[in-house]
Order: structure tokens, then sequence, then C-alpha cells
């Protein structure tokens, strides 16, 4: 039986390397059917936002991962709403629809859930 896991992306979408690595990881377990999740936390929650301008900071646009997660089996979104709220942000303007808010309270729950826990 596989060990489950849950990577939260904590770093701005044009930060550095983390975001895209948390990515890279989330799709690879996704495609070899690994029970993951991924979990948009702290600045993290900015790789979610429509319209960015990557082109801008001369990076790779991340959108194009994001909406690809469902085609590899990974359909487990969280978003901490406690990090929204902090930065001023809401749910209506995400390039994925299908995240779930969770409170501070339920992302501990939803961490104890998982087998194996990445943070980057």
């Amino acid at each position: 039986m596989s060990k489950s896991l849950l990577v939260i992306s904590r770093q701005a979408p044009w930060s550095g390397p983390g975001a895209k690595e948390a990515l890279d990881i989330v799709l690879a377990g996704g495609a070899f059917d690994l029970p993951i999740g991924l979990m948009f936390m702290d600045d993290g929650v900015f790789q979610l936002l429509a319209e960015q301008n990557a082109a801008a900071l001369q990076q790779k646009n991340i959108t194009a991962n994001l909406q690809a997660l469902s085609m590899f089996g990974v359909d487990d979104l969280f978003v901490c709403s406690h990090s929204l709220t902090e930065r001023g942000l809401s749910a209506t303007s995400f390039v994925v629809d299908d995240a779930q808010l969770l409170s501070p309270e339920e992302t501990r729950t939803l961490i104890d859930r998982y087998d194996q826990v990445i943070t980057l």
C-alpha cells in the first residue's frame, strides 16, 4: 500500500524555485498514482492567482502546471483561508476552481491525515 503524501507550498510563484519544485513533486507523484495532496499556505497562495505575468520576470508560467494537476490524478487541493485573509485575497480569482479552503484547525487535521508531509 502506498503511503500518502501532502506537499505544502509556501513560496510565492516567483520568489525562488520552491513553488516549481512543489508542483514537480506533486505531478510526479500523481503520475505514479501516489495518494497525494497539495496545500497552498502563506505566500504560496499567490501561485493560485490568475493573470500573472511570468514573462516580466523572465520566468516560466506555472499556471498550465496547476491546471494540469487533475489530469495527473491530483484532485486534493487545499488553501489556507487564514493565509488568504492575511494577504487580502479571495478564492474568486484562482486559476483552479476545485481547491478547498481550510481553517487553521482544519489544516492541522489535514496534515495529520497524511503519512508524509513535505514543505517547500
